[in-house]
C-alpha cells in the first residue's frame, strides 16, 4: 500500500498564471465517492485523459484530482512553446522520428479542437518558432544536423542569417537560426485553465486533492486529506510523482528548470524588439543557451538553469539570483532593456528518461500511466493522456502504436552514485556546449 510522501511544492507562483484574472478553484474532495474512473494529475496529460475518458464512456463517472489548484503545477510553468518536430531527441533514424512527429500533431489536432468549440482564448498562435545558434560552431554542430533530419523526413524549415533574424526579433546576438513552421505558441496557464474549466459534465475536477494514499481495496481505493473514493481504473498522469505511487522508481529523472518574465514592455522598448509581434526561440543545444518568448500581450520570457532535483526542490539555488542571472542574458541580447524589467521568477519541475523514452501504459491491474514527457509536456503530455485513455477503454487507436514504439524508460544507477554521475554529466555537456554557454 504505497502511503504518498512527497507531494508537490512551489517555491513561488508562476508568472504566467499570475498575468490572468483570478480563478476560483475547483472544490477539493470531500467523503467517499465511487467512480468508474479516476485520473490523478490535472496537467496536459490528465486534462487529456479525462476528456477523452469523457468521451470513449460518456456515462461513466470520472474523477480529476489534482493535489494543486489548475495551473499552479508544471503545466501552467511551460515556456508555451508546443512543438511538433522533435527537438533534440538524438535520434537519426526517420521511423522514429515520423513517430513522434505523427504524436506532436496529434496533440496539436486535439488541443486546436478543443480550444476553437470552447471559445479558450490563451493566444493560440501557429507562428512556428526559432531555433538559433549563437556561434558558427553551434550553427555547425547543431543546427545542421538537425537540417539534415528535416531533409531526410521532408519537412520545411527557413535559414536565417544572423541579420535576417535580428530583423524579425531584434537582436544581432545569435549567429544564424532555422525557422520551424508548425510549432504554436500560446500562454500556457490560459490554456491549462481554459481546459479545466471546458470539461465534461461527468468529469468532476477536485483541486488541492493530493493523494495520500494509493491500494488496491474494492476497487483502487485513493485516499485525500478530507475525503477518498475507489475507482475501477485508474489513469496517473502525475509525471515524475508517479514514483510516489509504486510505479517507475529508479527509472526517471527529475528536473528543476527556472523561468522568468518580463512586466508589459512600453511602447518605446517593444521598438527595439523587431518586425514580429509574437515569437518563440529555442536554442540550438538542449543543454545549452535559453528558450525564449515574445508574448502577444508585450512581454520577454526566458527559461534556463536547468538542475538535478531528485526530491523535487533545490534549496541551493535563490530565485533572486537565478532572476538576476536571467536580466544579465535578456540585456546582453537586448542592451536597451532596463535592468529591473524582470517580473516574475519560478521554478518548475519536469521528468525525463536517460533514453527519451515515456512511460506509457498498463503497468498494474486497471493502473495505466501517462508520465514522462521528457520536456515536451504540452504535445507529449496531451497526446499520452489521450492514448492512456482509449487503451483503458479499449478503443482501437492506431497512434498507441507509435507511442509504444518509443521504448520504456531504462534504469538508472542507484543513488548517491546517481547523483555523482548526473553531477559530471552536468560538467561535460557544459563543457561540450560551451560555445553557446551565453
Amino acid at each position: 500500500m504505497p502511503r504518498i510522501t512527497t507531494l508537490p511544492r512551489n517555491d513561488s507562483p508562476n508568472g504566467w498564471e499570475l498575468i490572468l484574472p483570478p480563478r476560483g478553484a475547483a472544490p477539493a474532495m470531500e467523503g467517499f465517492r465511487h467512480v468508474e474512473f479516476a485520473v490523478i494529475g490535472a496537467g496536459f496529460a490528465g486534462l487529456a485523459a479525462a476528456r477523452r475518458l469523457s468521451e470513449n464512456r460518456p456515462h461513466d463517472r470520472i474523477a480529476l484530482l489534482d493535489a494543486q489548484t489548475i495551473a499552479a503545477g508544471a503545466s501552467g510553468r511551460n515556456s508555451g512553446i508546443a512543438m511538433d518536430v522533435p527537438y533534440n531527441i538524438g535520434a537519426s533514424v526517420v521511423a522514429t522520428l515520423q513517430r513522434h512527429l505523427r504524436l506532436n500533431r496529434a496533440a496539436l489536432a486535439f488541443l486546436e479542437d478543443v480550444i476553437r468549440r470552447h471559445g479558450i482564448e490563451c493566444h493560440w498562435s501557429r507562428r512556428g518558432k526559432y531555433h538559433a545558434a549563437i556561434t558558427a560552431k553551434g550553427k555547425q554542430r547543431a543546427l545542421e544536423p538537425v537540417v539534415q533530419e528535416l531533409t531526410a523526413l521532408g519537412e520545411p524549415y527557413t535559414w536565417l542569417t544572423r541579420g535576417e533574424l535580428a530583423d524579425r526579433i531584434g537582436t544581432f546576438y545569435f549567429a544564424a537560426a532555422i525557422h520551424l513552421p508548425g510549432c504554436v505558441l500560446l500562454d500556457t496557464a490560459a490554456l491549462v485553465r481554459g481546459l479545466a474549466d471546458t470539461l465534461p459534465a461527468n468529469v468532476v475536477l477536485y483541486e488541492n486533492s493530493p493523494v495520500m494514499e494509493f491500494e488496491y481495496r474494492n476497487g483502487i481505493h485513493l485516499t485525500t486529506p478530507r475525503g477518498s473514493l475507489t475507482a475501477d481504473t485508474v489513469i496517473l498522469a502525475t509525471n515524475g510523482f508517479v514514483r510516489e505511487f509504486g510505479f517507475c522508481r529508479g527509472r526517471l529523472l527529475n528536473y528543476a528548470i527556472y523561468a522568468s518574465l518580463t512586466r508589459r514592455l512600453t511602447d518605446g522598448e517593444l521598438q527595439q524588439m523587431g518586425s514580429d509581434p509574437d515569437w518563440g526561440l529555442t536554442p540550438a543545444h538542449v543543454n545549452g543557451g535559453s528558450a525564449m518568448r515574445r508574448t502577444a500581450d508585450g512581454r520577454l520570457f526566458l527559461r534556463e538553469t536547468v538542475a538535478f532535483a531528485p526530491n523535487f526542490a533545490r534549496p541551493d539555488i535563490d530565485l533572486r539570483d537565478v532572476a538576476r542571472r536571467h536580466a544579465t542574458r535578456l540585456r546582453a541580447r537586448y542592451p536597451k532593456l532596463p535592468a529591473d524589467a524582470i517580473q516574475y521568477t519560478w521554478v518548475g519541475y519536469d521528468a525525463m528518461s536517460s533514453n527519451r523514452a515515456h512511460a506509457f501504459g498498463r503497468s498494474a491491474p486497471n493502473v495505466y500511466l501517462a508520465v514522462c514527457q521528457n520536456g515536451v509536456g504540452i504535445t507529449k503530455g496531451t497526446i499520452s493522456g489521450l492514448l492512456a485513455a482509449d487503451l483503458a477503454t479499449g478503443r482501437d487507436n492506431p497512434l498507441i502504436v507509435d507511442i509504444e514504439g518509443l521504448g520504456t524508460p531504462a534504469r538508472l544507477l542507484p543513488r548517491p552514485l546517481l547523483d555523482l554521475r548526473m553531477s559530471v554529466q552536468s560538467l561535460w555537456d557544459r563543457y561540450r556546449t560551451h560555445y553557446e554557454q551565453r
